[in-house]
């Protein structure tokens, strides 16, 4: 029986029951692609042998602590974190780093150079956003619909879409008569600023430069209450909805940024840091210094602008079947006409 008993804890061994697990702090699971994105660190920890577990903070930035804390104490060997608010999760990043556990933040900087920051380039996204709504509406009154104050792509994505509308703005061609960050980057408060802006304005506003499509879904809402529908909007994350709202006329642009790329790497970069590896011998990782001077380890993916005269990319792409994209379109673009 004893000789049994060790060959089956070798063969245990063997067969991996002791795989690194890695935990994921989500900020909140009410943006669409969220789903995207944990089905692609799922994959990818599956493929390398590694558990997932998760916990959901609810957009609370007290609550991502606590469920941090009950990540570690189930044992993980590496931390993703989704981060509801960039400055109260350091004391999360502290206790992680006490324990020897490697953060990666996620999609959403984590001002602490200990944590190994993944993303998209922010920046570019908010300068793809505003070239769309400037080359759809190069004149007139623009809104300016942010996101959380306390999420710093926030201020990325604003300063990307200053950098292409500061010279039509010195020009005199457009003005800013609205801004406003949108807490929580929930649509229901992107609308509700829409909605105010527009009665400030008399309903005199030409195009809105929304940060993402959870806020451009708001402003859509607002626009379509006032029969504005249609102006130029644009928007992030080639959301379902979005796409099939630029498919309807109602969104100019959606930033597509691969969910299913980020979390793939997600998974491989927490596999490969949990194993002992540093943030610098991850392939593609680089210096970045961030606007308040901290120097981080990053690594940042390419964003592709979806517009009507690219639908078809992310049908091609499997991102979205056709029947989603041109769902109520009667005379759209390709692929919906």
């Amino acid at each position: 029986m004893k000789l049994f008993a060790t060959t089956a804890i070798a063969m245990v061994m063997a067969t991996g029951a002791f795989a690194q697990t890695v935990g994921v702090s989500w900020s909140n699971f009410q943006e669409e692609r969220w789903k995207t994105d944990e089905a692609a660190i799922v994959a990818a920890l599956e493929a390398a042998g590694a558990e997932y577990i998760s916990a959901d903070a609810q957009s609370s930035s007290s609550k991502q602590l606590s469920d941090v804390e009950s990540l570690m104490a189930q044992g993980v060997d590496a931390l993703i974190i989704l981060a509801q608010d960039t400055q109260a999760i350091i004391p999360a990043v502290d206790a992680a780093a006490n324990e020897g556990i490697p953060v990666i933040a996620y999609d959403r900087l984590i001002e602490d150079p200990r944590a190994f920051y993944l993303t998209f380039d922010n920046i570019e996204v908010g300068r793809m956003q505003a070239r769309a709504v400037l080359a759809a509406q190069p004149s007139g009154n623009y809104v300016m619909i942010k996101g959380s104050p306390t999420d710093p792509n926030a201020d990325f994505l604003r300063g990307g879409q200053q950098e292409v509308l500061q010279a039509a703005i010195d020009a005199g061609n457009i003005t800013i008569v609205g801004e406003a960050y949108t807490d929580g980057w929930l649509p229901a408060n992107a609308q509700r600023n829409m909605e105010q802006i527009l009665t400030a304005q008399d309903n005199n506003v030409d195009a809105v430069v929304a940060s993402n499509d959870g806020t451009a879904g708001g402003v859509v809402a607002a626009l379509t209450a006032q029969g504005m529908e249609g102006i130029p909007v644009s928007g992030q994350d080639g959301d379902h909805a979005a796409l099939n709202r630029i498919a309807r006329g109602t969104q100019t642009v959606s930033v597509w940024k691969d969910a299913r790329e980020l979390g793939k790497r997600a998974g491989e970069i927490a596999v490969q840091l949990a194993g002992g590896a540093s943030m610098s011998d991850v392939e593609g990782a680089s210096e970045w210094t961030s606007p308040a001077g901290t120097t981080l380890t990053a690594q940042f993916l390419e964003p592709v602008p979806v517009t009507a005269d690219n639908l078809t990319v992310v049908v091609d792409a499997g991102w979205i079947e056709q029947d989603a994209l041109c769902q109520g379109v009667t005379d759209g673009p390709a692929p919906c006409n």
